[in-house]
């Protein structure tokens, strides 16, 4: 994580960084390094691409979707959707099903073979990262709670253009 502040100009070239606010900003930028190294672990696993793995997470974590809710959550069109669902179909990730209420419809529904590999794969981060909350006092946890809180909202303010259609 990079405040504008930590950029120098540069007669030459890209701007240098310099970073000033610490070793939180530090262990902040190391795990955005490493969730995204993470995530293609866990894609390669799964033998899919990241936009595949991202439909996962959509249908694993919001259930059976159809493709047009799913196109929506991935910011895609409804023929890539069509692509990343064919490609999930093929790798017997996903299946399709007729809609319960809607006979024209189909929805998007997760392999459950599928899930716990997937899970297998996300298990140790997320179980180590809830013992380690676990552990942790209370007084500890409600600061750390708080100050990723106010990261939260420095990013969410930063896309609020970018969501927004500007």
């Amino acid at each position: 994580m990079i405040c504008m502040d930590e950029i120098r100009k540069s007669d030459s070239g890209p701007p240098e960084f310099s970073p000033k606010s610490g070793v939180i900003s530090e262990r902040l930028h190391d795990i955005v390094m490493l969730s995204r190294d993470f995530e293609r672990h866990v894609g390669q696993a799964l033998m899919v691409n990241s936009t595949d793995l991202a439909a996962m997470e959509h249908l694993m974590t919001a259930g059976p979707l159809t493709p047009s809710e799913l196109s929506r959550r991935l910011d895609i069109s409804t023929a890539a959707t069509t692509l990343v669902v064919d490609r999930l179909v093929a790798l017997k990730h996903v299946q399709r099903h007729p809609h319960a209420h809607d006979r024209r419809k189909v929805v998007v529904v997760p392999e459950p073979g599928s899930v716990e590999k997937a899970f297998t794969e996300l298990m140790p981060v997320i179980g180590g990262v809830a013992a380690l909350e676990a552990a942790m006092p209370e007084a500890d946890r409600a600061v750390i709670e708080a100050f990723l809180g106010r990261v939260v909202a420095i990013y969410t303010t930063a896309l609020e253009p970018t969501r927004s259609g500007i």
